[in-house]
């Protein structure tokens, strides 16, 4: 299938999952891009054959008559396409997230996240459920949306971790410790990387305390390098790394950062911010709550040059720890 189709296909079963009402072919014609460009008879034909192919994979589209309208109208229902609530092995959970990440980093997940967008400006009234949906997360299981999985990790550990535990290759990574500002070289074969309450660990023999031991992601500094060869890491048989990060819950201090915004940037920033006010010099200062410096740098960091982490201090060192690893 080609990737016009695909996205075609994609951004209809957004478009009639998204609606609050059944949509007239017309409709439909203008919101969805790849329909708007042919003509009258193609985009019947087109239109015919996109709903026959997806009914053929097991998507509902219901035709709703209306005895008020001259047209019938189309729309999935939500209750018809979701999944019931599923339970899964952890791993299956563990390979499920890898392919939510894949998804996350595809250019279609783009598409998907502008099509409601699209819609909107179309004129066409949406669920606000369902464009909530496109943000959800992924822990260990299925959560979220209806339409996208996402893995919420901007460690940038994660990509070569997993592909470490692919290839079954020891890595060697600076450390800092829970509570301390000391970062120490760790030296690991890696069993396997797990999600735990929104963070991501990894699950492995420490060769330097010759322990089994879990590391959270978000407290790696610098980059992740492999050592020796692809094949070297054995997984005992019956380990259980859900059990391995299975640590008492940590108290989650709420503090608040003072971050510098652009003006006119960054307003999803904003709109959590406690507060913002003007900072002079095109830039405005937000409170910004937080509980972890480690997230919270990570976000800082992606949004480059339009944000300055004032403070406090540990959050500040933090996005200069992940700049200089960009960098570096």
């Amino acid at each position: 299938m080609s990737r016009r189709k695909t996205e075609r296909l994609l951004n209809l079963v957004i478009c009639l999952l998204a609606t609050r009402r059944p949509l007239p072919a017309e409709q439909i014609r203008q919101a969805v891009p790849g329909y708007d460009r042919e003509s009258d008879e193609a985009f019947q034909r087109m239109f015919e054959r996109d709903k026959n192919e997806l009914r053929e994979i097991g998507i509902p589209i219901d035709v709703v008559r209306d005895p008020w309208e001259d047209e019938p109208g189309y729309r999935i229902e939500r209750q018809s396409y979701e999944l019931p609530e599923i339970t899964l092995e952890p791993d299956e959970a563990a390979v499920l997230g890898l392919a939510a990440q894949v998804w996350q980093r595809a250019s279609l997940a783009e598409a998907a996240s502008g099509a409601l967008l699209k819609l909107r400006a179309g004129g066409v009234h949406t669920d606000d459920a369902l464009g909530g949906g496109i943000g959800g997360g992924i822990g260990g299981g299925i959560g979220g949306g209806a339409l996208e999985l996402r893995v919420d990790t901007r460690d940038p550990a994660f990509p070569a971790l997993w592909q470490a535990v692919r290839d079954r290759k020891v890595v060697r990574f600076d450390y800092r410790s829970a509570g301390s500002e000391n970062v120490r070289s760790r030296t690991v074969e890696p069993w396997g990387v797990v999600s735990r309450r929104g963070r991501w660990y990894l699950a492995g023999h420490d060769r330097d305390r010759e322990a089994p031991r879990a590391f959270r992601l978000s407290r790696i500094t610098g980059q992740v390098t492999t050592v020796g060869k692809a094949g070297a890491v054995e997984v005992p048989e019956g380990v259980d790394l859900r059990a391995m990060v299975a640590f008492p819950d940590e108290p989650a201090q709420e503090r608040v950062a003072v971050v510098r915004v652009r003006h006119g940037a960054c307003e999803g920033l904003r709109q959590l911010a406690k507060a913002v006010r003007p900072g002079g010099d095109g830039w405005d200062e937000a409170e910004l709550p937080f509980t972890d410096p480690e997230r919270l740098a990570g976000w800082m960091a992606s949004l480059g040059s339009d944000v300055e982490v004032a403070g406090p201090p540990d959050a500040r060192e933090a996005v200069i720890r992940r700049l200089k690893g960009a960098l570096a």
